[in-house]
């Protein structure tokens, strides 16, 4: 039986990312130049940037410097929601942030991953969901198929790789619950 990984066997000609050839690379210069820099700090011109490529955009999204989108079509963002410095959304599959969310300083939404079971080492893909109120901390990740429900906290540098209960607050690698969120 042989197990070793070869990448030179990594196939993921199924995977569609979505928009064309074009559209991938003009994004791919927008991104770079306006999201991904500290050039445009202006988060409703970014808003309608993200529009204009597809992405469900609510009012009073704050989207700070040096953001990271890698296909904003597969993008839903709810009002009121910010997003902060040096985020990665990672979104090979759809990402929806519910309204009232925060997304801390250099967090990781990874809607990619790979079977390290697989000797061609395989893409696998799934969404991730951001419900309301949620709030995912600095530098903190979630993994795919991960949905972190209402008023969850995934606390800074924790790894989400199982769903998050309502008003539950996680912490670690990987997450677990620690005690439920009381709001005022």
């Amino acid at each position: 039986m042989n197990n070793t990984v070869v990448l030179s066997r990594y196939d993921n000609h199924w995977f569609n990312p979505g928009g064309n050839k074009l559209k991938r690379m003009i994004w791919f210069y927008i991104n770079a130049i306006i999201f991904n820099s500290y050039l445009f700090p202006f988060s409703f011109l970014k808003s309608q940037i993200l529009r204009l490529f597809g992405a469900n955009i609510a009012s009073n999204v704050v989207i700070k410097p040096k953001v990271n989108i890698k296909y904003p079509w597969n993008l839903e963002v709810g009002e009121n929601t910010w997003i902060g410095e040096c985020v990665w959304i990672d979104n090979l599959s759809t990402v929806s942030i519910g309204a009232n969310v925060c997304i801390s300083q250099g967090a990781m939404l990874l809607c990619g991953n790979h079977d390290f079971k697989s000797v061609k080492f395989d893409l696998m893909v799934d969404g991730i969901i951001i419900e309301d109120g949620a709030w995912i901390g600095a530098k903190s990740l979630v993994c795919p198929g991960v949905t972190a429900k209402s008023h969850s906290i995934l606390t800074a540098t924790s790894v989400a790789t199982k769903d998050l209960a309502e008003y539950g607050i996680y912490q670690g690698n990987p997450a677990i619950e620690k005690r439920k969120r009381t709001i005022l």
